[in-house]
This record gives structure tokens, sequence and C-alpha cells, in this order.
């Protein structure tokens, strides 16, 4: 066979294995089927008990994602501010980059430039943030850093506190303290 024939039967070969059966395209389309999405701008959703605000979380662009298991997402960021029940005062602020709400399970996720503040002053800082609304707490399974007025800094792998952040628990602490008091440490050896 010359080199032309050979061509001839190489390009009929690569055409052949570049035609698409048109059953399998059907098939493949039907399978990426459109997700419902509702698309909302400038939201505040009001959290309340008995009558009571405890919350209100404002974002500007909110997405509520209509599948299987629904679920809100604010790729635009979002701010939760935490009210005292008592005073009705600001007792935290929470704010982030991106966030996500996943219905079924009452859990909203932080990600993206998390920063909290409570009343004392404390700042809080990560990369997460999880708020679980159904036990009342906050935790975050990555790198965290807590700032206090007076200076101190502490850091830790793993953070949870209450929703007021006035009683948080660090795992894996360390840092520095900025106290004018004097520090004791002694060890005995019997």
């Amino acid at each position: 066979m010359s080199w032309a024939g050979r061509i001839v039967v190489v390009l009929g070969l690569f055409f052949a294995a570049c035609e698409n059966d048109l059953r399998d395209v059907e098939k493949i389309s039907a399978r990426n089927t459109a997700v419902p999405i509702d698309k909302s701008y400038g939201v505040t959703i009001i959290y309340s008990d008995s009558a009571v605000v405890k919350a209100k979380m404002m974002t500007p662009e909110l997405h509520h994602v209509k599948t299987a298991s629904p679920y809100y997402e604010m790729p635009k960021g979002v701010t939760i501010i935490f009210l005292d029940p008592q005073t009705k005062e600001e007792s935290s602020r929470v704010v982030s980059d991106y966030a996500i709400r996943r219905d079924s399970e009452k859990v909203v996720e932080l990600r993206k430039n998390v920063v909290v503040t409570n009343k004392k002053g404390d700042t809080f800082k990560s990369e997460e943030l999880i708020w679980d609304e159904n036990r009342k707490i906050f935790y975050s399974n990555q790198l965290v850093n807590i700032t206090k007025p007076d200076g101190t800094s502490i850091f830790g792998t793993q953070f949870e506190s209450d929703e007021s952040f006035a009683n948080p628990v660090i795992t894996n602490a360390s840092g520095n303290l900025a106290t004018g008091d004097k520090l004791n440490f002694n060890s005995s050896t019997p």
C-alpha cells in the first residue's frame, strides 16, 4: 500500500473515532440537569426563640440551592450579630468572606477570613468557623488566633465556644501573655 493510501486509511479511522452516537450524547445531557437556585440580594435574617431576638444574619447575596438536601450559600460574605437577651445589646459579631447554611443539619459553615469580636474586646481569627445552631456552639478544626485587648495572643489547632464567645476552649494552645504580674514557677523534686 502506498503512503497516500495509508494516510487515507488513518484519516478514515480518525474521523470514525471522532463520531458520537446521538443516544450517548442524549444520556450525558440528561444527567446534567439544572439545579434550581433562588438568588436574593441585601438579605437580613432574624433568629429568635420564644419571640426574643437572639441574632441577625446579614449578607449582600444569598443563594437558596434547592437540591435533595437544600442549603443556603452566601458567596459574598456574611455578618452575624448575636444579641444579649437581657440587654438587647450586641454580645458578639462574626464576619466571613463566604458561608453556607445546611437546612437539615442547622449548621452554618463560615470560611475565608473569619473574624469574631465579643463585648470583652477579644478578637478571634481563623479560616474556618462552624456554628452548630442546635448545640448553640461555635467550633473550628483549623488554626485559630485569639487576641485580647491587653495584648495577649493565643494560638491553637482547634477551638470551641458558646455563642457569646465568652468561654472559649482552645486545643494545643500557645502564645504570649501580656501581664504586669510576676509569674513564679516552682518545681520540687522528692
